[in-house]
This record gives C-alpha cells, sequence and structure tokens, in this order.
C-alpha cells in the first residue's frame, strides 16, 4: 500500500452522496461526481494537447476504463489496487489537489456496476480498521 495514494477511507464523500450518485444516470456533467467542483472542471478541461482534455463525465470514466491496462509483462490489465492508484495519480499529474480518493472512489464504484470485478472494495482494509 502506498504512502501518499488512494484510500477509499480518506474520501469524505457522505454515504448519501454516494448513493445519489452510484443509482443516477450520468448526465456528463462533471460536477455530478462526487468530490468534483468548479476548479477540478477547470483543471480537466486544460490540456497541453486537444485528445487529454476532459470536458465532460463519459471521457472522465473513458479515461478511468484506458488505466485499466496493460499489465505487467504478458497481462492485458492490472489488479483493482493497481488501476486505482493509477487513476489517483493521474488526477494529481492533472493538478487535483483535494478529493482524490472520492473521486476515484466515484468512479470506480459506478463503473463496477457495468464492469463487475473492475472494482473490488473488499481488496481495501475496512474503514473500521487501524491504520
Amino acid at each position: 500500500v502506498w504512502a501518499e495514494g488512494y484510500a477509499p477511507r480518506r474520501s469524505k464523500v457522505s454515504d448519501d452522496t454516494m448513493a445519489i450518485f452510484l443509482t443516477q444516470p450520468i448526465t456528463g456533467d462533471l460536477t455530478e461526481v462526487p468530490g468534483i467542483g468548479p476548479k477540478t472542471v477547470e483543471k480537466l478541461a486544460h490540456c497541453e494537447s486537444p485528445e487529454d482534455c476532459i470536458t465532460n463525465t463519459y471521457q472522465l470514466f473513458g479515461k478511468y476504463l484506458m488505466l485499466k491496462g496493460p499489465g505487467e509483462g504478458s497481462e492485458n490489465q492490472v489488479s483493482t489496487m493497481v488501476h486505482a492508484e493509477k487513476f489517483w495519480q493521474w488526477l494529481k499529474n492533472r493538478g487535483i489537489s483535494s478529493h482524490r480518493s472520492a473521486i476515484v472512489k466515484a468512479i470506480a464504484e459506478k463503473s463496477s456496476a457495468f464492469f463487475p470485478a473492475i472494482y473490488d472494495a473488499n481488496e481495501y482494509a475496512s474503514d473500521d480498521e487501524e491504520d
């Protein structure tokens, strides 16, 4: 486990907010993702190359899915924990300095509804467990 990086327990999103996001249809508005506000929207839209710009929720899911692979050696995909960490680091590299774990958790959990086994919350220690 990384000292700095994705940890679901660091998500400050309430269970109610997460439940609403997980059960509502995606509209494309980035602020529908828990943890994303106007500053994050600006940072995601600012990029050197147009194909790297993220201007809607669908593109953000696409980026998350792209980071599922490749794995090491002949593996074509990475584990849940590596995948979440890659997305967290990608957000960090885009200048997102707050709520990264909330964003990762929201996108990962919503993705798992469409792609079972892409994210397994059971791979992380329970919120009740101490470090």
